[in-house]
């Protein structure tokens, strides 16, 4: 099968970090560690798995962190490489172990690529606390090979493999795992979640990054919230974020901060209450929810009093958190979803001095909602059933697998582009 491969360097890491700023050529072109490359069709590991064709998948803000080697090196040893990349995926099932139930071949199905220890091959007592609480984004075992058996298609002959799942993850960064800019690729039944006939697929393909936005808002308890309640971001998380609050309820104000005009529309359509730019107009926002601004004798503009009660935070940098540490109202919560790593000088005065919450989320899981226990992805189908056209403007460009780099290129110039979120279709 076709699919595009990446492979952790050395050389990739200085190529990339320094002529990388030139030229994409050197993050995503012939001089990369990224390739279409022939591989091996993927197989059953158990009779537990199932093979997927993919219809589509996502390009992820993660993915173009990790190509470009921008990320943090915290969560290196919880991936192996070479890798086919993706894990915001929606496909169709091509064959199904004899323990898989819930879903059978001709069904399309979206993937939590996040791994559980019982895909692993690790039995219910050996299981981590985090899954077993329902929570295998935080899988304590993501480090260590697993016992299930290695058949994921990688490039090297069998006899040079070591027994066991290799480490890692997430599908996507996993190099027995192929993700889904690739033709095919394997999941284990507890990643599958059948797709309601109305859905389309380029709403689909969103389960996965919604999901995190749905897992944020009901894990800060958001919902609970007097109001205001700011976002802060341009992505498909942040646009996530939106429709997750008015989704799940939220009457108040929920003011989006976005830079575009089509962002605009996406937001307000989506539920915001308001649009705002960064900057003056994001400051004037502020003021209005009845804050005072104070100029200190050296440097930036500070705030007492107003505030937003939850600011999320969906693109992580210096910037952003910042913004979001300084817009919160005393003890208000500062969410953040975006993938913050090494961050240099960020004054965190006002996380002690307004008594502030700042939490992480990652992933999806078991949630309680509406009374009921589900897992995120089950919460996000239900939602998307119900107004699949609410969604329909965020995937805004579609390139065939061979067109990766065309793909690559929108999604990092997504101001030229006006790209939301790019998406690979391997079929075409």
């Amino acid at each position: 099968m076709k699919a595009v491969e990446f492979n952790v360097t050395i050389p990739g890491y200085v190529l990339a970090r320094s002529l990388g700023r030139v030229s994409g050529a050197f993050i995503y072109g012939r001089p990369s560690k990224l390739r279409l490359a022939d591989r091996a069709a993927p197989s059953l590991p158990g009779e537990d798995w199932v093979r997927i064709e993919v219809i589509l998948c996502g390009i992820c803000g993660s993915d173009l962190g990790n190509i470009s080697y921008r990320s943090s090196p915290a969560m290196e040893p919880f991936g192996s490489f070479p890798a086919v990349l993706g894990h915001e995926i929606v496909g169709r099932v091509v064959e199904a172990g004899s323990g898989v139930t819930h879903v059978k071949v001709g069904d399309r199905v979206v993937v939590d690529p996040m791994l559980h220890c019982e895909a692993r091959g690790w039995g219910a007592e050996a299981w981590c606390r985090s899954c077993a609480a329902g929570k295998h984004a935080t899988c304590e075992q993501a480090g260590e090979s697993g016992p299930a058996g290695r058949r994921g298609g990688g490039p090297e002959p069998e006899s040079t493999r070591s027994e066991g799942l290799a480490p890692g993850s997430t599908i996507g960064y996993h190099r027995d795992l192929p993700g889904g800019w690739g033709e095919q690729m394997i999941a284990h039944r507890r990643q599958v979640f059948p797709v309601p006939e109305g859905i389309p697929d380029r709403v689909a393909v969103l389960a996965e990054p919604l999901a995190i936005g749905v897992h944020g808002v009901l894990g800060s308890r958001a919902l609970r919230a007097r109001g205001p309640v700011l976002v802060i971001g341009s992505g498909a998380i942040a646009f996530g974020t939106v429709w997750a609050l008015r989704a799940l309820g939220y009457a108040g104000r929920v003011v989006a901060q976005v830079k575009r005009p089509h962002e605009v529309a996406i937001a307000g359509a989506l539920g915001a209450s308001d649009t705002i730019a960064p900057g003056e107009e994001a400051r004037q926002a502020l003021i209005d929810t009845g804050a005072h601004a104070y100029m200190p004798v050296v440097g930036d503009e500070v705030y007492a009093g107003g505030g937003f009660e939850a600011v999320f935070d969906c693109v992580g940098s210096r910037a952003s958190i910042s913004q979001a540490l300084r817009y919160t109202s005393p003890r208000g919560r500062v969410v953040v979803l975006g993938c913050a790593g090494q961050i240099r000088k960020l004054d965190l005065t006002f996380l002690w001095a307004r008594e502030l919450r700042i939490e992480g989320y990652v992933g999806y899981g078991t949630e309680r909602w509406d009374g009921r226990t589900m897992h995120t992805f089950d919460i996000v189908l239900e939602q998307m059933a119900a107004d699949p056209g609410a969604l329909a403007d965020l995937v805004t460009h579609v390139f065939p697998l061979k067109q990766y780099r065309d793909a690559l290129r929108a999604a990092y110039d997504h101001r030229r582009s006006e790209a939301v979120k790019v998406a690979l279709a391997p079929g075409r």
